[in-house]
């Protein structure tokens, strides 16, 4: 864990669960939670691609109270832009939800 903190002073955990591959280039994550699971408060500093491992809906919520809705299908591919701040993700479901995140750390060849 980091010793990064919100600007409410709220410490800020990992992007996900572990990290699965990692170069100059990019960061790949496996982000893992049980049903009804929470993943507390963190932040993207890079942006990111999410490739859903399972299918099921979540809840990001903002520090600042904005609230979204994801539904992750089996298949889809999404790119996000760096975090508009700090967050938390809440698993609305019963069922495990399970995505694989690659922050995306710099541009060029690999080497």
């Amino acid at each position: 864990m980091s010793d990064k903190k919100s600007k409410s002073g709220t410490p800020l955990g990992p992007i996900g669960t572990k990290v699965l591959f990692e170069n100059q280039h990019i960061r790949v994550w496996s982000v893992e939670l049980p049903g009804k699971g929470h993943q507390p408060l963190h932040e993207h500093d890079h942006p990111y691609l999410i490739v859903p491992v399972s299918e099921g809906k979540a809840l990001m919520r903002w520090e600042d109270g904005r609230e979204r809705e994801i539904v992750d299908v089996l298949g889809n591919v999404v790119y996000r832009d760096a975090s508009g701040g700090p967050h938390e993700l809440f698993n609305l479901e019963d069922t495990k939800f399970h995505s694989i995140l690659v922050e995306i750390k710099a541009e060029g060849p690999a080497t």
